[in-house]
C-alpha cells in the first residue's frame, strides 16, 4: 500500500503565514511601510529570494502595496482587500472575532434566499430530495454542522451561479468551527430541523416567495442564536479557566 505523504509548505508559504500574522496583530499596521528587504529577510531567518517571492503572494492576495524604489506598504485590507484576504482571516481562529461571525452572517442573509429559490427553480427534483434527506437527523452538533454545511453548498451548486459556492467553500473551514459552537445549542438543532420542513413544505408547494422568506427568516434568527451561543461558548471557558 503506497503512502500518502504530506508534502511540508514551501519557505516563502511559511514566510508569506508568518507576515499575514504580524500584520494581522498590529507589528506591521494597516498604512504602515514594512521594513527594508535586508533587515525584514534578516529579522525572519529567511533569504532575499524566500522574501521576494512571499511579498509577491502577499501582493497578488491584496495585503500589501509594492512599488519599485518606495517602501512596501500595508494596505487597509478591510477596504483593499478581497476574497482571498476573507478566507485567510477566516482560517485564523484567533482574529475571528464576535463581529466577524456576525457580519458573515449578514452576508449568508443576504445571499442564502437566492440561491436556495435559484436552486429550487434550476433543479426542483435534487432539492426536495436533498431537503428529505434532512428530516431525520442524528441530534448531535457534529452532525448538523455537517448537514448543514452540505446542504448550503449544495443550493449554491444547483443554484447554477458558481460565484455562490466559490464564496460559501472559502468560509467552510470558519463555518465548521463556528458549526460546532452554534449547534452545541438544542434550540439551535430545533431551529433548522423546522426550517428543513418548512423548507421543504415550500419546495413541494413551489412558492418561490416562501421559499425566500423561510430561508431569510431562518438566517435573522440564527444571528439571534449564534450571539447566544458564543455568549455561552465564552461563559463555558471561563468557568473551566476559574477552576484550573
Amino acid at each position: 500500500m503506497m503512502v500518502a505523504w504530506e508534502i511540508p509548505p514551501k519557505p516563502a508559504e511559511l514566510t508569506e503565514n508568518r507576515l499575514v500574522d504580524a500584520i494581522l496583530d498590529g507589528t506591521f499596521p494597516i498604512n504602515s511601510n514594512l521594513p527594508p528587504e535586508r533587515e525584514l529577510a534578516e529579522s525572519l531567518g529567511v533569504t532575499r529570494p524566500t522574501l521576494r517571492e512571499a511579498l509577491q503572494r502577499l501582493s497578488r492576495d491584496g495585503w500589501i502595496e509594492i512599488h519599485q524604489g518606495r517602501a512596501t506598504r500595508v494596505k487597509d485590507y478591510w477596504t483593499e482587500g478581497n476574497l482571498l484576504i476573507l478566507t485567510a482571516i477566516a482560517q485564523r481562529e484567533g482574529q475571528v472575532t464576535e463581529e466577524f461571525v456576525t457580519n458573515l452572517l449578514q452576508i449568508r442573509l443576504l445571499f442564502a434566499p437566492t440561491y436556495t429559490r435559484m436552486a429550487m427553480q434550476n433543479s426542483l427534483n435534487p432539492v426536495i430530495h436533498l431537503l428529505e434527506s434532512l428530516q431525520n437527523i442524528e441530534d448531535t452538533a457534529e452532525e448538523f454542522m455537517t448537514r448543514d454545511l452540505d446542504l448550503h453548498r449544495q443550493l449554491a451548486v444547483l443554484s447554477g451561479n458558481p460565484l455562490f459556492a466559490l464564496i460559501l467553500n472559502g468560509f467552510g473551514n470558519i463555518y465548521q468551527i463556528m458549526g460546532m459552537k452554534y449547534f452545541a445549542s438544542s434550540q439551535a438543532r430545533n431551529h433548522s430541523r423546522s426550517f428543513y420542513k418548512k423548507l421543504l413544505s415550500a419546495v413541494l408547494s413551489n412558492d418561490y416567495y416562501q421559499v425566500e422568506e423561510v430561508t431569510r427568516q431562518v438566517m435573522e434568527d440564527s444571528i439571534k442564536i449564534m450571539h447566544a451561543a458564543i455568549i455561552n461558548h465564552n461563559d463555558n471557558k471561563q468557568e473551566e479557566s476559574n477552576v484550573a
